[in-house]
Formats: C-alpha cells, structure tokens, sequence
C-alpha cells in the first residue's frame, strides 16, 4: 500500500480503478481500433495473399496445421499470457528499490487470468514503460515485422498480442491527465492505480 511517509510529504492519495467487468467493456474501445486498423494495414500492403486461389492453396498445404491449431492457440495463449505478465514485471523491477522482490505474480482463479503487481511506489514514465512493455514487444513489434516480411503468422501473433494488450492500454488511458512528476503504484486488487499527486 502507499506509504504513510510520502502522505505526510505533501502527497495526496488518488484511486484510478474500476471492475473487471468494467474493464472488459472499455477495454474493447481499443481493441475493435487495433483490429481495424492492423487489418487494414496488412491487406493494404500484401492483397494478393487474400484471392481465393491463394487461400484455398493455403488452406491446402497446410491441413494437419489447421486441425492442430485449436491445441496450437491454447498454448501460444497460455505461454504468452505469462510471457505478458513476466514483461510488466521485469521491466518495473528495473526502477523499484527492491528489484523483483517487488513484484508480484499470481492468478486470478475466478477469471483463469494471471497477474503481475507491483508493490512499490514508482513515477509515472516508469510505471507507463512497464505497463506498455508486453503491447510493444509481443504486439506492435510482430506485428510490423510480419507487415513488412508479409508473414501472416508473425502477424496474426502480433495483432493477437496487441488485443490482449486492450487492458493494459486502458489502464494507461486512464493515466492520461497525470503530470510526470506524480507518483504511481499498482492496485492490489483492483484494475487500475493509485496516484501520489503533490499538493
């Protein structure tokens, strides 16, 4: 929780969460965006990948992949799910006094969502690096790297990861009125932050 000390400094507490049903809701005014414009993008760049001829080819040589692929999904989903959760902690690990004895991981049994939290207080650049870390790395970045090599599957797996980022995306969303000098520590609990704002 917030230290009693930083209060006494003149910093007042400010709570920016919401629930989880909430969440998910306004987590999808980014996620349709991403969708939209990612699609867009690669059908712009690579059209010939999208005739009938060339999907059904595809579709063809490819059989045995797409009747595995459902078992394929649900590890990539799950691997990369922890990866995600590894990438937010790693990086606030970088800035927090204690380094990843700081950091906390869990799951969210109800949900079967795994978590990270991060226990001490950081400023805002840092806490928006990490909670942007999983989006670059496992979204935006495949997902160019597949537009640009017209890779299909480093793109799908991008543009997967960027969605799952939805989430991420809002929390930082909300953070958007905060001046660099405030402070910021993960909710325990809840979807969202706490803010130390100077008075």
């Amino acid at each position: 929780m917030i230290k009693a000390d930083l209060e006494r400094e003149g910093y007042k507490k400010v709570e920016l969460t919401m629930s989880a049903a909430k969440a998910n809701m306004y987590a999808l005014y980014f996620i349709f965006p991403i969708l939209g414009l990612y699609l867009a993008a690669y059908i712009l760049v690579w059209p010939e990948q999208f005739t009938f001829s060339n999907l059904r080819g595809l579709v063809a040589a490819h059989k045995t992949w797409l009747l595995l692929s459902p078992a394929v999904m649900l590890v990539v989903f799950v691997l990369g799910a922890i990866v995600h959760e590894m990438l937010h902690g790693f990086t606030w690990a970088i800035y927090c006094k204690h380094g990843l004895k700081s950091i906390k991981y869990g799951v969210y049994w109800a949900m079967l969502t795994p978590y990270c939290h991060c226990k001490e207080v950081l400023p805002l650049r840092p806490y928006i690096l990490g909670g942007i870390m999983p989006g670059l790395v496992m979204g935006l970045l495949p997902a160019i790297a597949g537009l640009m090599l017209g890779n299909a599957l480093v793109f799908l797996f991008g543009l997967f990861f960027s969605m799952a980022a939805g989430g991420d995306l809002l929390v930082l969303w909300m953070l958007r009125h905060q001046k660099r000098e405030d402070l910021v520590q993960d909710h325990p609990e809840k979807i969202g932050c706490y803010v130390l704002v100077k008075e």
